[in-house]
């Protein structure tokens, strides 16, 4: 078991360990010392592999829990389905001694996490993500929200988590498509902060692959330890926290562009996050060799949908992007593997070029 403590105000932590779903109840009740009826939102899917053991945990610790479900899926992920889950919540008795718990992927946690941040102006929230990508990205830091048509996370609201609890033996019944896409968030981390994430990924991709447990326990403690010194240092995306938005620029235009159905959320990043490298060494902010590193090792963890946008319609895209400011776009470019920085002015040409490139390698 590995435990990571996220440093913000109030701390909290984040337990990966195998086998941890089953003592779920256990770390819970501590988490969460004299509160009420815990309201468990998850997914069918989810809650069909996974909702047994965790409410068996529950109520083995003496919890009083509810199951909501929503639908599943990216397109889920707006303000009715809050406003649905926040009214069956009043039906079945929540009040502000109550606690919202996500059992599922990005998508649930980020709509549970908005549900907590707003219930009664704010009850506590705990994430036990069941996807790679939750579990190394979306559980941990407090960015919660929904989406609008014009743009991915455009309403939300900064709750952190009391609690996050990360299983990494849930990825097994996880579709390989989704796993994939996971992963792309785990090489995002390497390329901004930890060089030595990035080298684990491309000599151990067989492993990972194979969802092998102790190499996926090393590589979500040190995605989340990334994770952790970030928000640690930059709670609100203030400065430093926006380097976790390497790959996002261009990769929400791409879902925002295909109306959330063409691509997983990781998919998108991991297009992003060459198209980034492109950039970067057209702008002579990086090397031709980092570039290839980094498109390298995003194309070792393919397949990914095929690009098929406009690079202008994406360029039009960038201007909704919460990154724009002042209507200037600023991108996160890699420097070197294991640093980037946030960069304005960025040519639209560049931009262009680089998603001509893209749709041109996803023929491939």
């Amino acid at each position: 078991m590995n435990i990571v403590e996220i440093k913000v105000e109030p701390a909290y932590r984040a337990y990966i360990e195998a086998g941890g779903l089953a003592r779920a109840g256990e770390r819970v009740r501590e988490a969460a010392p004299g509160c009420g009826r815990f309201y468990v939102i998850t997914v069918p899917p989810v809650r069909a592999h996974w909702g047994e053991a965790l409410t068996a945990s529950l109520a083995a610790a003496g919890l009083q829990y509810e199951v909501l479900e929503m639908k599943d899926g990216e397109r889920q992920k707006t303000l009715a389905t809050v406003e649905d889950l926040a009214e069956q919540m009043v039906r079945r008795g929540a009040d502000r001694n109550s606690v919202v718990l996500a059992l599922g992927g990005g998508v649930t946690g980020d709509v549970a996490g908005f549900l907590a941040a707003v219930y009664m102006r704010g009850i506590k929230f705990i994430q036990v993500p069941t996807t790679f990508l939750a579990q190394v990205d979306a559980s941990v830091g407090g960015k919660t929200g929904v989406n609008l048509r014009a743009g991915k996370n455009l309403i939300g609201s900064f709750h952190q988590p009391c609690l996050v609890l990360m299983d990494p033996a849930v990825l097994k019944t996880l579709p390989e498509r989704e796993y994939r896409a996971g992963l792309f968030e785990a090489l995002k981390c390497g390329v901004i902060a930890d060089a030595e994430i990035f080298e684990f990924m491309e000599t151990q991709r067989a492993r990972i692959l194979q969802r092998d447990v102790a190499a996926l326990e090393w590589l979500i403690t040190g995605c989340v330890r990334v994770k952790a010194e970030v928000v640690a240092a930059d709670e609100r995306e203030g400065g430093l926290r926006r380097i976790l938005n390497f790959g996002h620029t261009i990769g929400h235009a791409l879902e925002a562009e295909t109306g959330y159905q063409h691509f997983l959320h990781g998919e998108a990043v991991a297009w992003g996050m060459a198209a980034a490298a492109m950039i970067a060494a057209a702008m002579q902010r990086t090397s031709a060799e980092t570039a290839r590193r980094i498109i390298s090792a995003v194309l070792a963890y393919a397949p990914l949908p095929k690009v098929q946008a406009h690079a202008r319609r994406i360029l039009q895209r960038l201007a909704s992007d919460k990154k724009t400011r002042n209507g200037i776009v600023h991108f996160v470019l890699p420097a070197a593997i294991g640093k980037v920085e946030v960069v304005s002015g960025v040519p639209p040409q560049a931009v262009i070029d680089a998603v001509d490139e893209l749709r041109r390698l996803s023929q491939g």
